[in-house]
This record gives C-alpha cells, structure tokens and sequence, in this order.
C-alpha cells in the first residue's frame, strides 16, 4: 500500500476557497465512511475484554486490565501517530493506526486460544492503537473547517462510529459462534470480526482520503515563518502558557473519558454477577455506546451555537446524573443500569465533542498536532489509571464505590467548563472567513 499513501502533490500547492470547500466535503464523507466500519472492530470487544481477562487471569480483580492496557495503549499510539501526522500527515497516520490495531485483534484470539494473559495484554496494547486512530480521525475533519461550522464537523465523524458501535456488541453472540464452529474459544469471537473491521477502515482511508486534509490546511495558510522550535513537549507547553483555556480544555476531556471507561469497563462484570448473560450484556453496552455516539450532530449544532464551555458543563451535569443511576443499580440488568449507561455515554459525548472542538479551536495550526497528540495522550493515561484502579475499587469496595468516586472525575469537567467560559474562543487556522 506504499503508492497510495504518498503524498499527492496537489496538497503542496495553495489551493482556492472552492478547492478547500470540496476537499472538506470530500474528507468528511471518506471519515464517516472508516469510522462507521472501523468503530465494529472497536466496540465489538467491549462486552467481552474484561470477561476474557477475568477468565484468563482467574480473577475478577484483574477484568480490568483489558481495557486498561487497550487505553494504555491508546494513549502511546495516540502520541506516535500525532508525530506521523506532523510529518506525513493525517492519511499515513490514520492507516498506521487500524493496521497496528488489526494486528492487535489477531493477537488477542491467539492469546485466548493459548490462554495467555500476557498476549492477551500485548494484543490489547496494540489494539489501542485503532481507538486513537478513531481519536485522530475526528482532528482530521476540523483540518479544512471554518469556525463557525467547526464542532459540526467533529461531531459527524464522532456520530459515523455509531453505526459501528452499536451494531459491534449486538454482534458478540453470532462471534462467539463462529469462534466456536472454528474450535477457539467463543471470547475471542468478537475479536475476530474487530480484526476485519479495522483492515476494511485502513484500506477505505489509505486509498480515498485524497487530498490530505491537514497538508492542504498547511498548504491554504501559506509558507511557515519558520521551523517549529523546541522539543514536542515544549511546544505544548507553550501553547497552553499562551492560552491556559486550552490546558482546561485537555483537563475537561480527560476527566470524561477517565469517568466513562473506569464505571464503563466494570459494568459488564457488575451484570455478570447478578446472572445476566453475554446478550443481555452487549445490548446495554450498545445503548451505552449509542449515548456516546448516536447524538453528536446535535452535540456538534449545539457546541457551535451556543458555544464550547456551556456544553462542556452539561456534559459534566449529565454524567453526575448516570454515576448516581449506576452506584443505585442491582447486580444484573436492570432499567437503572441501562439508563446510567446511556447516559454515561451521553455525558461522555457532551464532554467530548465541546473540549476536543476548544482544543482544535485554540491550537496554533504549526503545534496542532502536537497538542492533539499531547491532548489524546493525558486523556488514555487518564482513562487506563482509572480504568486499572476500577477493578480494586469493585473488588474490595463494590460497584457502587466505584461510581462514588468517578464523581470526582466528572466534578473536573465541570470546573473546566467554568475555566474555559472565561476565555474567549480564538480561530487559530485563518480559515474563518471562507464559506462553509
């Protein structure tokens, strides 16, 4: 695949207003397309990673680590792709990302078949590197987006993965018969559909995403003044000492997602325990994944109309409101568990879509892949720390415990909200003035 991921030289030149309205067209339409077929192989194993690993492991303190080595992961490829994008970018990067991740999901059904707990946690490492290319991939569509049309744009690539996601852990069952009829063990089905999911998003992206969204952002802002200088890590950190805002921004999105995966990851677990089956499970975990996804566009009009900060701080309120259906839920399925999750995962969105659109909206385009990257990273170590100490917590406390303490998480929302409220938001792309 080496001919379809060189550059094209039409990124280089400086392209019209029209020019850049079509390739923005174009690029939103090639996203949805690989998220929604990408988003299978993501979400497929979500029901199912910590009943792997506790089966594996033998302990139920330690169904966690599945998902948190898979948002480990997530947080170092998140990084390493964003200096690929810098330097190639964001179509190599992208195609990097599901191809590392399909070779993750080829590792975890060895590891199942092998029943080892360390390739299983290798194979999950590597499987993060699919989430952080479906991070990458919503950067990608504010690349050629005017302001005001900016968290839209985002939004529609976060909404592609719901027709992936929510189909994913309905399709557990039938992957777990195949995984059967194939003589592995049935955990690992769906780890065989995530494979060929991710192979199909990194063909769709390596070969239609022409032309290169960030290159020919690059290209419409004219030559740099010069080389950026320092290290990558010192970039950031000036960017965020010229615009604290967005130091909160990265702040409000981290303590999100930390807030889903840690109550998210253990669910699964919590329903187990109350005698609910694999199907049962993977139905509440596609509602949990359609509140993460299937309202994002309204998220989108909402972050541009009534701007950032107000729904980054509804996102925050929303998920106090699941984390207090969750720690009030029976062991097993229940219509309080269902509605937490769903809310979890619309909190999760509101939070989401509001901080990643400020980080877009305040990083210098010369630095944005390095805050993004920087961004992606704080937000997955975040995510592992809590998802890892999730197992502990519901272990020797409970379920409930659990929720309790990710009201912490979500109160960092909140005071994001408050912080980037004082700040104004800032175009940094130059690209404002052309029609959206």
């Amino acid at each position: 695949m080496t001919a379809p991921l060189a550059p094209d030289s039409r990124e280089h030149a400086v392209p019209s207003a029209e020019e850049l309205t079509r390739a923005q067209t174009r690029t939103l339409r090639v996203l949805v397309l690989a998220q929604a077929l990408g988003a299978v192989g993501i979400t497929i194993g979500i029901a199912t990673a910590s009943l792997l690993a506790r089966d594996l492991s033998g302990r139920d303190s330690l169904a966690g680590l599945a998902q948190t080595f898979q948002v480990l992961g997530a947080a170092v490829a998140s990084w390493l792709l964003a200096r690929v994008m810098s330097r190639r970018g964001r179509r190599v990067g992208l195609v990097s990302g599901w191809l590392l991740g399909a070779a993750g999901g080829a590792v975890v059904v060895v590891a199942g078949a092998a029943g080892s707990m360390l390739l299983l946690l290798a194979g999950a490492v590597l499987l993060g590197s699919a989430t952080a290319a479906n991070s990458g991939a919503r950067y990608a569509a504010t690349d050629l987006a005017v302001a005001d049309r900016r968290a839209r744009s985002l939004a529609v690539v976060v909404w592609a993965t719901t027709i992936g996601a929510v189909a994913g852990p309905n399709l557990t069952g039938p992957a777990a018969g195949l995984a059967t009829a194939l003589g592995l063990p049935a955990l690992t089905g769906p780890f065989l559909v995530a494979t060929a999911g991710m192979l199909v998003a990194a063909l769709v992206i390596g070969v239609l995403l022409r032309p290169d969204p960030l290159l020919t952002a690059r290209a419409a802002a004219g030559p740099p003044t010069g080389p950026p200088t320092g290290t990558s890590w010192s970039r950031v950190r000036a960017a965020v000492a010229e615009t604290p805002a967005l130091g909160w921004a990265v702040a409000g999105l981290a303590g999100a997602h930390a807030a889903m995966v840690a109550v998210m990851v253990m669910t699964p677990l919590h329903m187990e325990h109350g005698g609910s089956d694999l199907r049962v499970i993977g139905l509440v975990i596609s509602i949990h994944v359609l509140g993460m996804f299937a309202f994002a566009p309204v998220v989108g009009w909402l972050a541009d109309r009534l701007g950032r900060p107000r729904v980054l701080g509804a996102g925050g309120a929303v998920l106090l409101l699941a984390l207090a259906l969750c720690g009030a839920a029976p062991e097993g399925g229940s219509a309080r568990i269902t509605a937490g999750l769903f809310l979890l995962g619309l909190g999760w969105s509101l939070a989401t879509v509001a901080a990643s659109t400020l980080v877009a909206d305040l990083a210098p385009l010369e630095v944005r892949t390095d805050v993004q990257g920087a961004s992606d990273l704080l937000m997955n170590v975040a995510a592992a720390a809590a998802g890892g100490l999730a197992g502990v917590v519901v272990g020797v406390a409970g379920y409930p415990a659990l929720a309790l303490g990710a009201v912490l998480l979500a109160g960092l929302v909140l005071l994001a909200a408050v912080r980037t409220a004082a700040h104004p938001d800032r175009d940094r792309d130059g690209l404002a003035e052309l029609p959206g």
